[in-house]
């Protein structure tokens, strides 16, 4: 009887020290910018300050086709095209001012490359032959080697080797750790990869990173304006499932991607973008509390981005956007919170 009971005590207590870690480092305050179409005014990196962020994610995308085992980015354009026709902020040119104008306002700096499916959503991307993984992982590893270096060059704080393409992590684990060295050998900085909300446990790689990344789009409610107390309760079995594998891996969390529309119903899917929508920013502004409320101050909670902050034009009139923040009360709620 004492046997088992000592048995038993150290078994709850390595489950304990399993499912704890506590970071260490300041929480990021960060924003997703959205590449602008031409170079944006010298002070267009003022209002991420304003609201408090100290960190912005640079988003450079590439592209490809559903069913098409081609990538294409900068680097690589399309046979028979001199450039990619991108907008400025995800050419080199355009990648490297970006950084340069988040230093001069004293903003650290993601790096987070992101692949744009024309046909299809890039959380799927898979192959049915050989032949075609292979085409794809060459034309990959080449833009994703091509941002190592630019982020070596350009000292960036933190590079997120990729974002939602879960599938293909699973799928394909010895290219991702063949990649990550690659990386490594390139980038002498911090990395993690941005998983979506329902794949982030099956990445096979974590423990090659060093910030778990999840692009947090959790579901919380069904009210059209749920409560900060609602959310709160809705947040609970995700925290906990955040928390163990946090424990696990011993890694931090990163919520490289959060937010909400400015809508009804704003916490019921939050990653729907292309639905009808209620204009609603107390529900945005609410669930952005919730948040706070509920994961910020979590010991193994690295901090997060925010989804998404324009650098040009106003995000609600020449580029109707819901998910901003910007001129909205969700805005007031940030600055509340990071200030």
């Amino acid at each position: 009887m004492q046997l088992s009971l000592v048995l038993l005590l150290l078994g709850i207590l390595s489950c304990q020290s399993v499912a704890s870690y506590r970071t260490q480092e300041p929480k990021m305050k960060g924003v997703n910018l959205v590449a602008p179409p031409r170079q944006p005014a010298p002070d267009a990196l003022n209002g991420p300050r304003q609201v408090g962020a100290d960190w912005v994610a640079v988003i450079p995308y590439g592209f490809c086709r559903q069913g098409d085992p081609h990538f294409y980015y900068s680097g690589n354009p399309p046979p028979g095209k001199r450039n990619m026709g991108q907008w400025w902020g995800e050419t080199p040119q355009g990648v490297a001012e970006t950084i340069r104008m988040a230093r001069e306002q004293n903003l650290k700096v993601m790096l987070k490359p992101h692949v744009w499916m024309m046909g299809g959503s890039h959380l799927d991307l898979a192959f049915t032959n050989e032949a075609d993984w292979q085409t794809f992982e060459t034309d990959y590893t080449k833009y994703i080697l091509h941002h190592a270096h630019l982020a070596d060059s350009l000292r960036v704080d933190l590079f997120c080797i990729t974002t939602e393409l879960d599938r293909f992590a699973v799928a394909r684990p010895q290219f991702w750790s063949r990649l990550i060295s690659q990386v490594k050998a390139i980038y002498k900085g911090k990395l993690t990869y941005a998983a979506n909300w329902d794949r982030y446990a099956q990445i096979p790689f974590w423990h090659e990173l060093d910030y778990i990344g999840v692009d947090a789009y959790f579901p919380l409610s069904d009210s059209p304006t749920p409560s900060v107390r609602a959310m709160n309760r809705g947040w609970k079995d995700h925290i906990q499932a955040l928390s163990e594998l946090s424990g696990e891996k011993q890694k931090p969390i990163l919520f490289t991607e959060f937010g909400y529309r400015a809508c009804d119903y704003t916490a019921r899917r939050p990653w729907e973008s292309d639905t009808d929508c209620t204009p609603n920013e107390q529900a945005q502004a609410q669930a952005y509390s919730a948040l706070f409320e509920s994961v910020w101050h979590q010991p193994w909670f690295a901090g997060g981005f925010v989804w998404k902050w324009f650098l040009t034009d106003s995000p609600h009139t020449r580029h109707p956007d819901q998910y901003s923040p910007q001129h909205r009360a969700a805005a007031s709620t940030l600055k509340t919170a990071w200030h």
